[in-house]
């Protein structure tokens, strides 16, 4: 069983920056495509960011692309999301999500994919 938490959520201004971590633990990390998933009162859960588990292969929403970066760190069994140049509407829960790939190059967009998710940190940017 792998579990997962976040950390690094907050309020910041809009403009500004935070950096989101993910910490893992119970399984073998370096064989996990990461995800990060958001999910705003009211809406549906979507998808932001997945990272493969060679570090190599990443993918992005469009709403983020140029804006965030997804990053891990294999020995510390950490994926992080930096996000930059924040707007009012990514205020929202962000989760971190795991899924086994066999490839060092795979990435996944689809939540529905994931095995394993932590319980989410809060980002609320404000005007």
């Amino acid at each position: 069983q792998v579990h997962m938490v976040e950390s690094g959520g907050g309020l910041v201004q809009a403009g500004g920056s935070l950096r989101l971590s993910c910490a893992a633990s119970g399984g073998t990390f370096n064989r996990f495509a990461m995800g990060w998933f958001r999910q705003a009162p009211g809406k549906e859960r979507e998808f932001v960011a997945t990272i493969s588990w060679g570090g190599g292969a990443t993918a992005y929403a469009d709403f983020v692309k140029g804006r965030f970066t997804i990053s891990r760190d294999n020995a510390k069994n950490t994926v992080y999301l930096q996000m930059n140049t924040l707007k009012l509407e990514d205020t929202a829960v962000y989760l971190c999500a795991a899924v086994r790939t066999a490839y060092s190059v795979s990435v996944r967009r689809n939540q529905y994919d994931y095995d394993y998710w932590g319980q989410g940190t809060q980002v609320t940017v404000s005007s």
